[in-house]
């Protein structure tokens, strides 16, 4: 592996990382076109059914002409199938590209390999595994929608420093209760962005009546769902707000209802049904119950937990993680981050 190979690769790796909030349901890209050691084109994938990583670089160039000469660098396999766009395997095979570095393999079926031997069969060299690990890392919810056949899923709630994520409202009080500060709200709706979806149980929905929106962040709001199994919410809620939700229940009364078999458990025909419906991340955000279930059904990928310096003395006890994380700090508060 070349030294320049290496550099080259982080910079596609850093170009990928704009489109973080954006390119859902498509992975993040970045791409580059380098001609003796200067880099005379870069770009990424700004979002689902723009032009991907490699078209923008391509088109970037000033003197196409230069193209014949140089190597194309890009975070993940060009694709040779048509989408909602052409495939990009043709415009390098017209541009005469004599040499494409690459860092990961795209497993979805339709590419997965077949990108690569397209380019090799019209006798380009292609160079693989380049940051490999770190390019399977940035996307790794793509990676796991297409290996594992569901949606990456994120755990995140917010507890005091006693470990309590909800005060007793034994006066019937109802609203979300806010127990970090302004910076971590930030923080918990980037997160939010970076997933398609954003799944709470019922009485989160009724007691906190949450927006779960990205109104502090700039991003995508993500696809609501709920779990209303004997369909008992009012619809008046704010979750239930406009058609961007599905309620996952046991009888269907609209086209956002999710019908759940009641012998059946709930969790794995959720998440059957997301995938199903294309969803690769969702955020699980509460409550305590839901939250549970998915830590005893071993049925996570990462989780944050956003953990207050107040102690609330009476209250509903947060989830715990039986494992060694990585904490850091959002201003007052503390993040402690998990990866399975």
């Amino acid at each position: 592996m070349r030294a320049q190979d290496i550099k080259y690769m982080q910079r596609c790796l850093y170009l990928a990382e704009m489109g973080r909030s954006s390119t859902a349901p498509n992975p993040m890209v970045g791409a580059l076109i380098v001609h003796q050691d200067k880099i005379i084109g870069e770009g990424y994938h700004h979002h689902a059914g723009g032009p991907h990583a490699e078209v923008v670089a391509i088109e970037s160039v000033k003197d196409k002409a230069l193209l014949k000469e140089s190597t194309l660098y890009v975070s993940l396999e060009p694709c040779s199938h048509y989408g909602r766009t052409p495939p990009c395997t043709n415009l390098i095979i017209e541009m005469e590209i004599p040499r494409v570095v690459v860092a990961t393999r795209d497993f979805n079926s339709e590419v997965n390999g077949k990108g690569i031997a397209r380019l090799k069969k019209a006798g380009i060299e292609v160079i693989e595994g380049v940051l490999e690990s770190e390019a399977q890392e940035l996307n790794r919810k793509f990676f796991t929608f297409h290996k594992k056949q569901r949606p990456y899923i994120t755990l995140k709630w917010a507890q005091s420093s006693n470990g309590i994520m909800d005060a007793n409202r034994s006066n019937g009080e109802k609203g979300v209760q806010w127990i970090s500060e302004a910076e971590s709200q930030v923080f918990a709706h980037k997160l939010r962005a970076e997933h398609q979806a954003i799944l709470v149980g019922r009485k989160t929905a009724k007691i906190d009546n949450p927006s779960l929106d990205t109104r502090a962040y700039q991003g995508a709001n993500p696809l609501r769902l709920i779990i209303d199994p004997q369909r008992s919410l009012d619809q008046h809620l704010k979750v239930f707000r406009d058609s961007s939700y599905l309620r996952f229940c046991y009888q269907s009364v609209d086209n956002q209802d999710v019908i759940l078999k009641p012998d059946r458990d709930l969790l794995p025909q959720i998440i059957q049904t997301a995938y199903e419906r294309g969803l690769q991340s969702i955020l699980v955000e509460g409550g305590s119950f839901t939250l549970r279930a998915f830590i005893e059904a071993d049925l996570w990928d990462e989780a944050f937990i956003i953990e207050s310096k107040q102690v609330i003395e009476d209250g509903l006890e947060a989830p715990k993680i039986e494992l060694d994380g990585q904490v850091s700090r959002l201003k007052n508060d503390l993040l402690k981050h998990y990866r399975r």
